[in-house]
């Protein structure tokens, strides 16, 4: 005698996923899950330019994870901020000097994050000025998380204003072309 299977896919429940409070929980879709539990704890990915509605964000994505679950709704926080690396790979081009920098700290508020950063300059620069450029950015990234809290630094790198910041704070030491934050991730 054969036993009956039971279809799974069918027992499972649909989640509606929110954003995040720093974009305002606008819905981003649905998942489906076969209990709330098993809902909690997934990772989502999501393009910056759907949540923002720029078309300019377009080579960014967000990583959320679902944090609680009430009811149909699944609410999310952010993991990390992230470039393409298409779109990295298309800013660094022969006759350019790179310098990358990775920050660890922590915000106003305690919120440990670690920014991944890459300045582009417009020609070739010394060595010197690559090891200026990263400690000049550096102790301006490490600086500015610890004054800010983790909302208006997440607004100020999808907004760009953190990067020209930088930009005007570095362009003494060589010719900026690019200054991009690779990732942001938040601990």
């Amino acid at each position: 005698m054969a036993l009956q299977k039971t279809d799974t896919w069918r027992l499972k429940k649909w989640f509606t996923v929110y954003a995040p409070k720093v974009f305002n929980e606008v819905q981003i879709g649905e998942m489906p899950a076969s209990d709330e539990k098993s809902a909690l704890n997934r990772t989502i990915k999501v393009p910056l330019s759907t949540l923002t509605k720029n078309p300019a964000h377009a080579y960014s994505n967000v990583f959320l994870k679902v944090s609680d679950v009430n009811g149909d709704a699944a609410h999310t926080n952010i993991l990390r901020i992230e470039q393409s690396h298409g779109y990295i790979r298309s800013l660094v081009r022969r006759y350019r000097g790179v310098a990358d920098s990775v920050v660890s700290t922590t915000t106003k508020e305690g919120k440990g994050v670690v920014f991944k950063i890459i300045v582009i300059t417009r020609n070739r620069v010394a060595h010197s000025k690559t090891t200026g450029i990263r400690k000049e950015l550096t102790e301006y990234v490490w600086a500015y998380a610890k004054e800010n809290e983790l909302n208006a630094l997440i607004n100020a790198v999808i907004e760009g204003k953190l990067q020209a910041e930088i930009t005007a704070r570095i362009k003494k030491i060589a010719l900026i072309s690019k200054v991009e934050v690779k990732k942001l991730e938040i601990r």
